[in-house]
């Protein structure tokens, strides 16, 4: 049987705490939020809302320093961030859309979305309050 000396036991701890804190730093529950008044959406709403095929309603985005954002676009596409980008390009050379605005937390955008019937963002869920109501939520 091994022994642990301190050195790589205090190594492997380090290790084991870096994993940890790399699967905490992904989001956690994504939801779609609307307006109270604005009704549910499907994960194909979603999807079009967040690429520009439907002017059904003005998508609002996180800033692109949120971790958020990678994920809710990963679940809502199933792109990464940079294929998102160049489906905007295209919207915006046919002048079919404007990329979504950006606001610089999930505060903001639920004051956005709860000011706005046509506005829709996305939070984690542990950040909803009464302002906004769940679209659409990822499971």
């Amino acid at each position: 049987m091994a022994t642990w000396t301190p050195s790589a036991f205090r190594r492997h701890l380090a290790a084991v705490l870096l994993a940890a804190c790399a699967c905490g730093a992904r989001a956690g529950d994504i939801v779609v939020i609307v307006h109270p008044s604005a009704p549910p959406m499907t994960k194909d709403e979603v999807e079009d809302v967040f690429l520009g095929r439907s002017v059904r309603a003005m998508p609002v985005d996180q800033a692109r320093s949120q971790p958020i954002r990678a994920e809710f676009y990963g679940r809502a596409t199933g792109r990464d961030l940079a294929q998102v980008k160049a489906v905007w390009s295209r919207v915006i050379f046919t002048g079919k859309g404007l990329t979504p605005k950006e606001y610089p937390d999930a505060a903001a955008v639920k004051r956005i979305v709860a000011d706005s019937p046509r506005a829709v963002g996305y939070i984690e869920k542990s950040a909803l309050d009464p302002s906004v109501k769940v679209a659409y939520e990822f499971n």
